[in-house]
């Protein structure tokens, strides 16, 4: 419980409910070792938490983009809800240290995976929206996810955005080098290095070498800016 208390601390919300809190951090893999009903996973609460957020990040882009068509609009929801976009603001509170997992989800790095913490991310907005209604969940959602929204989109799409400025500047080819690895197999940290021609153009590391390359990639990209 005081570990989830911190986590508590760190959103900014108490739970008046915290067994809706609990009920968030418990990935399946844990009820199933410990012989729990299905039910009581975060699956659900999962399900709930998709439609508050995709309800919140409508309302964001209908008022912050009033120019913005209906189906570019669509799109621009798709890809901030996205997967990798939830598991980069899992990741700034550090979601995945809090979860409740079975051995082997834990033995084969479940709290990094962008598909557990993306999960998690979901099911804790719909545990606030069950806990303290809609106007807590959507202050969560628009501090957590929506704010710097669109630097957590830039770092998920980092390679593509970087060879598109270099095809307008330049033909060197550009390629990415493993440097390093750290830590036990079923935790591994990667190291790699961005390469334009010869040139050394950023770093990154990651839990798998594609997170990797894309943090080496948003490094070059903020040289570029910089």
């Amino acid at each position: 419980m005081g570990k989830l208390n911190e986590l508590e601390k760190k959103i900014g919300y108490r739970f008046n409910d915290f067994a809706n809190l609990e009920h968030a951090m418990r990935h399946s893999s844990f009820c199933n070792e410990q012989k729990m009903n299905r039910l009581m996973n975060n699956e659900r609460l999962e399900f709930l938490g998709d439609a508050v957020l995709e309800l919140v990040t409508s309302e964001f882009l209908y008022t912050n983009y009033p120019k913005m068509p209906e189906g570019e609009a669509t799109r621009k929801r798709a890809s901030m809800v996205c997967e990798q976009t939830l598991a980069l603001c899992a990741k700034e509170i550090d979601l995945g240290s809090y979860l409740y997992l079975g051995k082997g989800e834990e033995l084969t790095g479940g709290r990094e995976r962008s598909s557990v913490t993306s999960d998690a991310m979901e099911a804790l907005i719909g545990a606030i929206y069950l806990d303290g209604g809609f106007t807590s969940a959507k202050e969560f959602v628009e501090r957590f996810v929506l704010n710097g929204i669109e630097e957590k989109q830039l770092f998920y799409d980092s390679k593509t955005t970087f060879q598109e400025i270099m095809q307008s500047i330049t033909t060197e080819p550009i390629h990415y080098e493993l440097i390093g690895e750290e830590g036990p197999d079923h935790c591994k940290t990667f190291m790699v290095e961005l390469f334009v021609g010869e040139r050394s153009a950023g770093k990154g590391s990651g839990k798998s070498k594609k997170t990797a390359e894309q943090a080496a990639a948003y490094d070059a990209i903020m040289k570029l800016k910089h």
